[in-house]
């Protein structure tokens, strides 16, 4: 498929005068829309911004799109230009949680596309779309419906949390959550009928905890966990709504564009057709990438994620590094020290919570709130600050992030009994 091709399937007509990079930046479905399809349209680069982003987020974008040169070309070492491949760059938190960009181009997108369409046999593809189109899940919740022909309703959120729902006609249709969300519809008293309307209902974003996927069992939703991010071009791995419904967990096998490696600790990797081209402005080398995840294959051939070889955080869906969020909290002058760690949540998978040391002096809440608020997006602020006496430091004086996510599960569990 050309990129002109898929310009016109996005529904944006001949192509425009480019050669420059254009950034997209929409909170509005149809805005963010017409202003995608506009820039597919054109020549340059693709650069896709999250509106949510604070300072700290919105400084790291323009640092990674400074090195470009003023037509809007940045060639690899081979002389790639970016108007043949990796000309689109979605915002992900990568391996690190910090912002970088991550490139796709018609090609990728178009193989993810198949890949889904394959493995659920569906051949044209119709879905509601609640989750931000400037995020990959949401993205390609569109791209999808575009490139086989089928209908893609933007809903607001909101809306559906209240009980108001579209209209969808006839056909075969599907929708992608966040656990977060999936929970709070099923704690709707019309919401699981309403979802059994679905050929399928996608969750990832993060993991599903174990009592939610049994609510929804047993609910008898159509549920497929899966397995992606933005440098697969969304899921990679799935279970069919029939295999979850059967019993089976995890995030099913393989879909047909992609193959799951496992190294010898349990590292996965990833080879795909819808693999990132690299980190923009620098180009990956072709072959399998490794991800910072870990897991094992069931007897099915299944992939079971375990968790993170790393420090970052998913909350709701999103990712967080731990030190980014310190950073902006120390420097409000409130912390002798600080540390921020992922707690269990059952709302959302994990919360971000930040540890400081007992001291004389208590942190003013209302100073933290205030120096945090115009430098964080919402769902990297800390939901809860726990006071810890016991401050674990090693010799070279650096926190035991360990021993700290012990004490602060019991300080956790120590308020919520307190409460009670």
């Amino acid at each position: 498929m050309e990129r002109l091709e898929l310009a016109r399937r996005l529904g944006a007509g001949s192509r425009r005068a480019g050669g420059h990079a254009i950034i997209v930046e929409e909170r509005d479905p149809g805005r963010f829309m017409a202003a995608f399809g506009g820039a597919v349209a054109a020549s340059g680069t693709v650069l896709v911004m999250d509106p949510t982003w604070g300072a700290v987020e919105r400084e790291r974008f323009a640092a990674l799109v400074k090195p470009q040169s003023a037509d809007g070309e940045s060639k690899s070492e081979n002389q790639k230009a970016e108007t043949e491949i990796g000309w689109l760059c979605l915002p992900t938190g990568g391996s690190s949680g910090l912002v970088r960009l991550a490139r796709h181009d018609e090609d990728t997108l178009a193989a993810a596309v198949g890949g889904f369409g394959a493995h659920f046999q569906i051949d044209r593809i119709n879905a509601v779309g609640v989750l931000p189109l400037h995020h990959v899940s949401g993205l390609m919740a569109w791209v999808r419906c575009a490139l086989t022909g089928g209908r893609y309703v933007p809903w607001v959120w909101a809306d559906m949390e209240a009980g108001r729902w579209p209209a969808t006609g006839r056909g075969d249709w599907v929708i992608s959550l966040v656990p977060t969300q999936l929970q709070r519809l099923l704690d709707q008293p019309d919401a699981a009928e309403r979802l059994r309307r679905f050929r399928a209902v996608f969750v990832g974003g993060g993991p599903a905890w174990p009592d939610l996927l049994d609510r929804a069992a047993e609910a008898r939703l159509p549920l497929a966990p899966g397995y992606g991010m933005t440098e697969t071009a969304a899921m990679v791995t799935a279970l069919r709504p029939e295999e979850f419904l059967a019993g089976r967990r995890g995030c099913g096998s393989a879909l047909p564009h992609a193959r799951v490696e496992l190294g010898a600790d349990g590292g996965i990797a990833i080879a795909a057709e819808s693999l990132f081209r690299g980190y923009y402005p620098q180009w990956r080398q072709p072959g399998a990438w490794a991800t910072e995840d870990q897991g094992w294959l069931d007897e099915s051939g299944g992939l079971q994620v375990i968790g993170r070889r790393d420090a970052v955080i998913i909350s709701g869906g999103e990712k967080i590094d731990p030190g980014e969020v310190e950073a902006v909290l120390r420097l409000t002058g409130q912390f002798s020290d600080v540390a921020v760690i992922g707690l269990p949540d059952a709302e959302w998978g994990e919360m971000v919570v930040a540890c400081y040391p007992a001291g004389p002096k208590e942190p003013d809440a209302g100073a933290v709130d205030r120096g945090i608020a115009d430098h964080l997006a919402r769902h990297k602020r800390p939901k809860r600050y726990l006071r810890i006496a016991d401050w674990p430091c090693n010799d070279q004086g650096k926190v035991n992030r360990r021993a700290l996510t012990v004490l602060a599960l019991d300080a956790a569990g120590a308020i919520r009994r307190n409460d009670a």
